[in-house]
């Protein structure tokens, strides 16, 4: 990937895609499937990249980091693989239906930083910021 000399042009999506794109990679572990992170090392990882991508939308504090933490804990346990056959809904964020995430990258079924930036950016959307949607899903039970 070329860095355009001015961060700015690229917008707030395109430079947390540009931070994130910047987070070492896990470690190697031992897990059901061959080369992929351990459960508790995936949780750490894509924690990471949602705390890097946030930044892009002025959320920098821990009290905004605290409410997305809680929400998706609370929605799929940080796992970009969790998926709900009731309702279809899918990912990281549990987009509903899944499908809506292709809009921030072909790879929405299992990419975490992609669900993650589709996640933020309906975040952004929908209730301004993560305590925003937080506060929305304590009381009604979704967001």
């Amino acid at each position: 990937m070329t860095r355009p000399a001015n961060r700015r042009a690229l917008g707030p999506l395109g430079a947390a895609v540009l931070l994130a794109a910047t987070l070492p990679a896990p470690a190697a572990s031992a897990s059901a499937e061959p080369g992929a992170p351990a459960a508790g090392e995936r949780t750490d990882r894509n924690k990471r990249i949602a705390r890097t991508a946030m930044r892009a939308y002025g959320w920098g504090s821990e009290r905004q980091f605290r409410c997305l933490e809680r929400l998706w804990e609370r929605e799929s346990g940080w796992n970009e693989n969790a998926h709900n056959s009731s309702s279809g809904a899918h990912g990281i964020p549990q987009a509903l239906p899944g499908s809506k995430m292709a809009a921030a990258g072909s790879n929405w079924r299992s990419n975490a930083r992609t669900q993650i930036l589709w996640g933020l950016k309906y975040i952004k959307g929908r209730h301004g910021t993560p305590c925003g949607a937080w506060s929305h899903f304590q009381s009604k039970g979704w967001y």
